[in-house]
């Protein structure tokens, strides 16, 4: 199907003939014939699909040309995917003079925001609290609006837009069209669905693999607290020119780029708490190449679309599986060759990665991190290449009297090389961090099972969830890590990881199980038989009776 087959007008076709699309994606294909019907439409579908498009071209084309008033309504989870929405709805009106994008978000002067709305603003592109700013101080209005869009509405609902979004929604006209675009569908969106929608239809693209099947993926396994050398490894070895790192928090983004700044990285943070002026300086810096890498939150990195970034790298493991694509969506685009690294220390980590390939049904390779040897000798390779370009150039004359000069003072062209050189390297070569290299598999993980007894049993109103739970508490593994939990009346046993039983013993030693203080041992076959047969014991009642 190409764009022509969608019954759009002649100026959005050459509108998006001259932005070079000729075919439209999936999510368009389905999502911008049932959109131009006026229908509610719920949308799940993953960043990098096309989304924008796919709900902005209907917004776009079913605009009156003589209304006057705010027809559309977009509402993102942040300011860089409202700016970014608005470029694509310029993008998509450029020959279409009556459409007039405006994009309200906080961290931005309010004034001119409002100057902007008072010009006739009618497609209004905004994140919620700035929405409802504008909507209190009745700088937006909203008694004509026509249509409203969610875009990213999980995460809105994760950031606790909850509130807000649902009081405009109460706010706008009955008769409208309300869109939704998520890329998951958790109660809470359903919920929202279900109040503020009339028979949506559903409009679903299958959560494929192909944007994480064309990136190179591996992780790393680094020994706790040594995750900043094993990335500063890794960006020397690979001397990406622009690559992004995630962080899980605005703390660890802020500590790690000042970190890497200090080791000579041209590194930038991104994250909320950050002003809008700061913000837009970044990523200038990062589009412009002036800042090589990006050191962002995931909620910071929406709605940022930058070409040519080579290489991710997650410092943090994401916190919800779907993050992880989409941060490795952010290299490898238009058909470029992209990689991703995850650093992991520990077990718990690697069953959460091992929960991501699960999920993202892509393998991550187990990688071994480069040596300061390698980096050393991949940087004196590339210096000496960059000698031999420059040796088979022109002579400067210059550089040839400074070479006899330094000849009549005893200097050989040899040992000037060397010195030179060696000045070249510099730091480079010896600041450059070493981790040991331990050896380390996945299978360690998956080894032989061991058995631990635990003191409380169904005397105790034990069930299996206050076991699990104890374990997982104390030990700090996952629930995943232990097997097979039998409760008898007086002990249970609970399956572990054999490398792991002398850390579960230690760890739950002289705990609480719902308030019963429990000891923890290895399992012995026969010894815990006999407990089993045993007959119960009853204490006799010898004192006598009296009648």
């Amino acid at each position: 199907m190409r764009f022509r087959d969608l019954n759009l007008s002649e100026e959005m076709l050459s509108a998006i003939e001259e932005m070079g699309y000729t075919e439209p994606s999936p999510i368009q294909e389905k999502a911008i014939p049932v959109l131009m019907e006026g229908r509610d439409v719920i949308g799940r579908s993953n960043t990098g699909t096309g989304k924008t498009a796919a709900f902005g071209i209907p917004a776009v084309e079913r605009m009156s040309r003589d209304g006057r008033g705010v027809e559309v309504l977009i509402l993102c989870p942040t300011r860089e995917l409202a700016m970014q929405a608005c470029g694509e709805i310029r993008k998509f009106s450029k020959h279409m003079p009556w459409i007039k994008p405006a994009a309200v978000y906080g961290g931005a002067s309010i004034e001119k925001q409002i100057t902007e709305l008072k010009r006739g603003a009618n497609i209004i592109i905004g994140t919620p609290g700035r929405v409802m700013d504008h909507i209190g101080r009745k700088t937006l209005r909203l008694e004509s609006l026509k249509e409203v869009i969610l875009d990213e509405a999980d995460e809105m609902l994760n950031m606790g837009f909850r509130e807000d979004i649902e009081e405009i929604l109460k706010n706008v006209p009955e008769e409208r069209q309300t869109v939704l675009f998520s890329a998951t569908m958790p109660p809470a969106i359903l919920a929202i669905t279900k109040k503020f929608q009339k028979d949506p239809v559903m409009v679903k693209i299958e959560n494929k693999t192909g944007t994480v099947e064309s990136i190179e993926q591996y992780y790393y396994d680094v020994p706790a607290g040594r995750k900043t050398d094993a990335l500063s490894l890794l960006l020397m070895f690979w001397e990406p020119k622009l690559s992004m790192v995630f962080c899980n928090t605005k703390r660890m983004v802020d500590e790690l780029a000042e970190e890497l700044c200090t080791r000579g990285f041209k590194a930038a943070a991104l994250h909320g708490d950050m002003k809008q002026a700061q913000r837009t300086q970044v990523m200038g810096g990062f589009k412009g190449g002036r800042i090589s890498i990006l050191i962002a939150t995931d909620v910071a990195a929406r709605g940022i679309d930058v070409e040519g970034v080579d290489m991710v790298f997650n410092y943090d493991l994401p916190q919800d599986m779907e993050y992880y694509i989409h941060r490795i969506g952010r290299t490898g685009r238009a058909g470029k060759a992209g990689a991703a690294h995850t650093l992991i220390s520990g077990k718990k980590q690697f069953y959460d990665l091992r929960d991501i390939m699960r999920f993202t049904k892509a393998e991550i390779t187990k990688g071994e991190l480069p040596s300061a040897k390698d980096v050393s000798e991949k940087r004196l390779d590339r210096l000496c290449a960059e000698i031999k370009s420059a040796a088979q150039g022109e002579v400067v004359p210059d550089a040839q009297k400074l070479l006899e000069r330094l000849e009549a003072d005893g200097i050989s062209a040899r040992d000037a090389a060397i010195a030179l050189i060696g000045e070249k390297i510099g730091e480079s070569i010896t600041q450059i961090p070493e981790i040991k290299r331990e050896k380390f598999s996945s299978e360690r993980y998956n080894a032989k099972v061991a058995k631990v007894v635990i003191s409380v049993g169904r005397r105790q109103k034990i069930a299996p969830n206050y076991i699990l739970g104890a374990l997982v508490d104390a030990t700090g593994m996952p629930g995943k890590a232990f097997g097979k939990i039998d409760i008898f009346d007086s002990h249970t046993t609970v399956e572990v990881p054999d490398e792991d039983k002398e850390h579960v013993i230690e760890t739950m030693n002289d705990g609480k199980i719902n308030g019963n203080k429990v000891t923890v041992r290895l399992f012995d076959g026969k010894r815990e038989q006999r407990r089993e047969n045993r007959k119960p014991f009853v204490k006799k009642d010898n004192r006598k009776k009296k009648f």
